[in-house]
């Protein structure tokens, strides 16, 4: 991963499938933040050791290369970064976590530092039901369509 805006970019939620794949973080503690690796580790090397059963995004957040047919792309930005900056403040520490991605990230690329703090709570897996959730992973949702919701459940 290096710093040449011509690399690929990549996406701090990503496909664990895609060959390039890397595991970004662990996610621990009551709260599911991703505790980060200090190095990339190719996913290939630890999908087979997630216990059957369990999905390995429940545990892991993996990083891949952005495409451009992902269904969060529009033209050359993310839309799900901005989905999940409209979402309130959890509390998160305001320290920008080590991240061995965050060069070639797109989510940095676009949104700088505040993607950071919002990064470690962010969840690869959501559960049915969860109706925010499943409106901020949604692509067809916009961020000012979020921001009402969240307005009127207050």
């Amino acid at each position: 991963m290096g710093t040449d805006e011509s690399t690929p970019s990549w996406c701090p939620s990503g496909d664990p499938n895609a060959p390039e794949a890397v595991v970004l973080g662990v996610r621990s503690g009551a709260d599911g933040q991703v505790a980060y690796l200090a190095e990339p580790v190719p996913a290939g090397d630890v999908l087979g050791a997630v216990p059957a059963g369990i999905s390995p995004t429940r545990v892991l957040r993996f990083a891949s290369h952005c495409v451009s047919d992902c269904i969060n792309r529009s033209g050359n930005d993310c839309t799900l970064v901005d989905r999940v900056l409209t979402l309130p403040s959890a509390g998160e520490s305001r320290a920008v976590p080590r991240c061995h991605l965050r060069t070639d990230c797109q989510w940095w690329r676009q949104r700088g530092v505040d993607a950071c703090h919002r990064c470690p709570a962010v969840s690869t897996q959501h559960y049915q039901g969860d109706e925010l959730n499943e409106l901020v992973a949604d692509p067809a949702t916009t961020p000012e369509q979020l921001a009402a919701w969240i307005a009127e459940a207050d």
